[in-house]
């Protein structure tokens, strides 16, 4: 008999952790050693415990997120696998989770691929991201058709940020800060930029560096 493959899931919304453990006990080839709430605990618990592989949220309501542990753990234990998970749409998140080695990136909403298989490719070697980052539905138009400049001034809007200190922020104008708010507005159609800001963070369109960090973000 095949030895299992020790895996901890960690997410801070109770039924996504139960979701998590739930497709764990559908295989035969893993056995769940540790399911838990927070991502600073999953650091001590890998100093502490066997552990070959870990699926773990981005987002987390109460100490370090779920990135930052990956980097910790990925220090201090470079041999246990990671995914990272996230029911958002932030896609920038990407090039710093393959930079600190981690195997795998999960868009719990948007992917065709189900957890298992990523599990599966996983531990067998492969390295798991998408082809392209979420399209979701914005207004009129879907993510896809605003610019990297646009979703960079968005994301600082959702941070409640005004147009000089997002124009200070992104070493840019206030004037083409204002210029990107209104091509956003004429795109997605909606009315203000306060309405723009509001439905991109409830859509979880992009996550402010400081949403990430204090686990401002819906749901992962």
């Amino acid at each position: 008999m095949s030895k299992k493959t020790k895996i901890m899931v960690v997410d801070d919304q109770r039924m996504a952790l139960g979701f998590f453990e739930m497709y764990v006990k559908s295989s035969t080839n893993y056995e769940l050693v540790k399911a838990l709430p927070t991502a600073e605990t999953a650091v001590t618990f890998c100093d502490r415990h066997e552990v070959n592989l870990i699926v773990m949220d981005i987002m987390m309501r109460y100490g370090i997120d779920g990135l930052t542990a990956a980097e910790q753990i990925k220090k201090r234990h470079p041999q246990i696998k990671i995914i990272l998970a996230t029911s958002t749409s932030e896609s920038s998140w990407e090039d710093r989770t393959r930079a600190a080695g981690v195997e795998s990136f999960w868009y719990k909403e948007y992917s065709d691929t189900s957890l298992l298989e990523i599990m599966d490719r996983t531990m067998a070697g492969e390295r798991i991201y998408p082809d392209d980052p979420p399209k979701p539905d914005f207004g009129l138009v879907t993510k896809a058709a605003l610019t990297e400049r646009e979703m960079e001034v968005l994301r600082e809007m959702t941070d409640s940020l005004s147009n000089g200190e997002i124009a200070r922020k992104l070493g840019i104008s206030v004037n083409t800060v204002r210029q990107h708010i209104e091509n956003m507005l004429n795109k997605t159609g909606f009315e203000n930029r306060l309405d723009l800001a509001i439905n991109a963070k409830a859509l979880g369109l992009v996550v402010s560096e400081k949403d990430r960090l204090n686990g401002g973000a819906p749901d992962g």
